[in-house]
């Protein structure tokens, strides 16, 4: 093994390095791969704790599986120190083949990079497209992320655009094939990225908030992608608080660190009690309002996490947004929440039995 080519510094494309390395291996990767790596530690409990809910059952089958057919511990996680770096373009030669390695820190990390092999017209490009060729990328993860740019995004998609790929191979799935369709997809991606980028700049600029730019910037028909992993509406968000920080000027509350659960329960006093708030939740369902309907029931629920109506409004809302989703974090979210809330309402349940 003479080379392990590093596309980005993520755990998951690092953390098997030790299995493939040996005596005389060099590790390649750009420069910037230390200083993510170092990133990642520093928040992994916090990182590990929040990605938990998508990725515990899979986890929790391939252990399964493991122990099963093979046994023993999983190999610890690789913490690799590259032998090799660059700034923004290296080229190598290995059995006759030449690969050109370039920086393009428009992807999930900024020690992302592209492996170009000019001769064969292949470009191994990892995950800068994000996990979903063909999607629209994610500017912030659910999971909690450093925040992505969308204008570095672009830059990174047209210097891969710019090598003319008759065949992509991406970090999931197989690969994309055909320079005229390769051609098509990244300028119909990034044209969408550019569009809702200024878009979000424009209303921005023309005073509109956060929440009415997330609801009302929808891609046009000709620059339609898929929003399996990133979401248009998320990326607003991003976007804005990517320039603007986390101060939307809506509420002296934002300022301060007392949060709006804090009167939920004198809300329930005026409202007439808790029963009058679950009821008028049920209501918003029936009106098609799952979200609003959320909002009121985590009102009663700070007040009395058990209450039984509060809890299957939950459940209900919940279950409504996972039939309409098609996005693999919010899908992911939602299942996680829904399990959460059954468990509590069958508590519930038990402790009003009991009684």
């Amino acid at each position: 093994m003479r080379y392990i080519l590093l596309t980005q510094g993520h755990v998951d494309h690092v953390g098997g390095v030790d299995l493939f390395r040996e005596e005389g291996t060099q590790l390649v990767a750009h420069a910037n791969n230390q200083a993510h790596q170092t990133d990642d530690a520093r928040i992994a409990s916090f990182r590990a704790a929040r990605s938990a809910f998508a990725f515990a059952d899979a986890i929790a089958r391939a252990w399964k599986y493991i122990q099963d057919n093979v046994g023993g511990a999983i190999p610890a996680q690789s913490r690799p120190t590259p032998d090799i770096t660059f700034e923004d373009r290296l080229e190598l030669e290995l059995g006759g083949v030449r690969m050109e390695l370039l920086w393009t820190p428009g992807g999930e990390t900024t020690d992302s990079m592209v492996i170009w092999l000019p001769d064969h017209r292949i470009c191994f490009c990892g995950n800068l497209f994000s996990a979903l060729f063909g999607h629209f990328p994610n500017l912030v993860t659910v999971r909690g992320d450093r925040y992505r740019e969308a204008l570095r995004f672009i830059e990174s998609l047209e210097r891969v655009l710019a090598l003319e790929p008759e065949l992509l191979l991406t970090g999931h799935h197989g690969p994309v094939a055909g320079e005229e369709t390769i051609r098509k997809e990244l300028t119909r991606l990034r044209d969408a990225v550019r569009y809702v980028h200024d878009e979000t700049v424009r209303g921005m600029n023309h005073g509109k908030d956060v929440h009415t730019l997330m609801r009302d910037i929808q891609l046009p028909p000709e620059l339609e992608v898929g929003e399996g992993y990133g979401k248009v509406s998320w990326s607003v968000r991003a976007i804005w608080e990517n320039y603007a920080g986390w101060f939307h000027h809506s509420s002296t509350t934002e300022l301060y660190p007392v949060p709006a659960g804090s009167v939920h329960a004198d809300l329930v006093e005026l409202a007439g009690g808790t029963d009058a708030v679950a009821q008028r939740a049920k209501e918003k369902l029936s009106l098609g309002e799952p979200l609003q309907a959320i909002h009121l029931a985590e009102v009663v629920l700070t007040a009395s996490p058990s209450h039984a109506a509060a809890l299957e409004a939950m459940i209900d809302a919940h279950e409504q947004l996972e039939r309409e989703s098609e996005n693999f974090w919010l899908t992911q979210w939602l299942r996680k929440q829904l399990g959460d809330l059954r468990s509590r309402l069958e508590a519930a349940k038990r402790m009003e039995s009991q009684s």
